[in-house]
C-alpha cells in the first residue's frame, strides 16, 4: 500500500506537469481551434532561458518569473508576426505553420544552446518525508505546489478578471466582440502569451527530472496531447483533470504493468488517446458538437 501511494503521488506530481502543457494547447485551440504542434518546442526553449538566466547568477525564484514573463513576450511575437499574417488560411495551412515553428524552436535551441544535456537546478530536495506511510520527495510535493498556483492562477485570470472575461469573448464570439469595440487580434495575441508561460512552467518543472537538451519535451507533448483530449480539448479544467489522471496512470502502468516499462510508457499514453477518440471524442468534460444538417 505505500509504495502504491508512492507511485499516485509521484504520478500527480508528473501530472501536473502534463497538465500545464495541455492547457495550454487548450488556450490556442480555443482561441482558434488549432493544435498548436510547437508548443513543446516553445515551453523548451523558455526552459532554456530560465537555465541562462540562472547560469548567470540569478536566484531561482527570480529566473522562473522572469523565463515565464519572456515566454509570455515571445508567444506574443509569435502570433503577431507568425500566425496573424496566415489566420484565415485553411487549417491544415496552419498546422504546417505550427510545425515549421516546432522545428525552428528546435533548430534555434540547438544552435544557440547546443545539443549537449545538461543538468537543469532544482529548488526542490530529493530527499523523502513519510506521509501516510508512503514516502514522497519533497521534489515532488514541490512540483505539485507549483503546478497548483499556476493552474489556480490561471482559472482566476481567465474567470475572475475583465482581460480574462474579454479574451475568452474573443476567442468565442469573435464578430461580436469587434462589434463591441474588442481589439480581437490583439486579444488572441494574449492568448498566445498566456500559453506560451503555461506551458514554459512544465518545460522548467521537467527539466530537473529529465536531462536539458532541444529534444526534452518531444515526449512529454504526447503525455500533454492525451491529457488534453481526454479531459476534452476545449475545456481548461479537463486538461487539468486529464494531466493528472494521465500522469497517474501512466505512473502506476509503469510499476505495476509487467510489459510496460520505461520505454512503453508513452504507448500507454497513445493508447488513452486512441481510447478516448473511439469511446468518448469529446472527452470528459468536452461538449458534444452541433451540425445543423
Amino acid at each position: 500500500m505505500q509504495e502504491f501511494l508512492q507511485q499516485v503521488v509521484s504520478g500527480i506530481a508528473t501530472g501536473g506537469i502534463f497538465a500545464s502543457l495541455a492547457l495550454a494547447l487548450v488556450l490556442i485551440y480555443n482561441a482558434m481551434g488549432l493544435v498548436n504542434f510547437a508548443q513543446g518546442e516553445m515551453a523548451m526553449f523558455a526552459t532554456f532561458i530560465a537555465f541562462a538566466l540562472v547560469d548567470s547568477g540569478l536566484n531561482y525564484w527570480i529566473a522562473f518569473p522572469v523565463a515565464l514573463a519572456i515566454a509570455f513576450a515571445g508567444g506574443v511575437a509569435v502570433q503577431r508576426l507568425v500566425i496573424k499574417p496566415v489566420e484565415r488560411a485553411p487549417l491544415l495551412s496552419l498546422v504546417i505553420v505550427t510545425l515549421g515553428l516546432a522545428s525552428l524552436f528546435n533548430g534555434l535551441a540547438g544552435f544557440i544552446f547546443g545539443y549537449v544535456p545538461r543538468s537543469f537546478p532544482s529548488p526542490f530536495s530529493v530527499q523523502t518525508i513519510s506521509l501516510a506511510g508512503a514516502l514522497v520527495s519533497y521534489r515532488d510535493l514541490g512540483v505539485i505546489g507549483v503546478s497548483v498556483l499556476v493552474l489556480a492562477a490561471v482559472y482566476l485570470l481567465l474567470q475572475k478578471t475583465t482581460v480574462g472575461l474579454t479574451m475568452r469573448a474573443a476567442a468565442h464570439h469573435p464578430e461580436a466582440s469587434r462589434l463591441l469595440g474588442v481589439r480581437v487580434s490583439w486579444m488572441l495575441a494574449l492568448g498566445w502569451g498566456l500559453a506560451s508561460a503555461v506551458g514554459a512552467v512544465s518545460g522548467i518543472m521537467v527539466a530537473p527530472v529529465l536531462l536539458l537538451e532541444p529534444n526534452m519535451m518531444q515526449t512529454i507533448i504526447i503525455y500533454a496531447f492525451a491529457a488534453a483530449v481526454l479531459g476534452g480539448i476545449e475545456s481548461p479544467l479537463g486538461a487539468v483533470v486529464g494531466g493528472v489522471i494521465v500522469g497517474v496512470t501512466v505512473n502506476l502502468a509503469g510499476a505495476y504493468v509487467p510489459l510496460v516499462g520505461g520505454s512503453l510508457q508513452l504507448a500507454v499514453a497513445l493508447a488513452i488517446i486512441v481510447a478516448v477518440l473511439i469511446l468518448k471524442p469529446n472527452g470528459l468534460f468536452g461538449r458534444p458538437g452541433v451540425r445543423r444538417v
